[in-house]
């Protein structure tokens, strides 16, 4: 299984840094084809605040993690889940 921790924390960061509840927003690494896969889990009530205006948030999310994927020669994905 892939291990990127600084991916992962950085991922948490952000989303942190965007939502009204911090503390329930959950990061979890799975691997699936070779890539690290990010599962991003946030309260119900910031869902709207990590996806952004017709997906922009998330959009700029996953554009950030897969720039920081590509210094560390990596695959990273993001799922936010509902």
């Amino acid at each position: 299984m892939a291990d990127h921790p600084q991916l992962q924390d950085l991922v948490k960061y952000l989303a942190v840094q965007l939502v009204d509840r911090p503390d329930e927003v959950i990061v979890e690494e799975m691997e699936e084809e070779g890539a690290a896969v990010f599962e991003l889990t946030v309260a119900e009530d910031d869902l709207g605040k990590v996806i952004g205006k017709q997906g922009r948030t998330a959009r700029a999310l996953r554009t950030v993690l897969s720039a920081a994927a590509s210094k560390v020669r990596a695959r990273a994905l993001l799922e936010i889940l509902e």
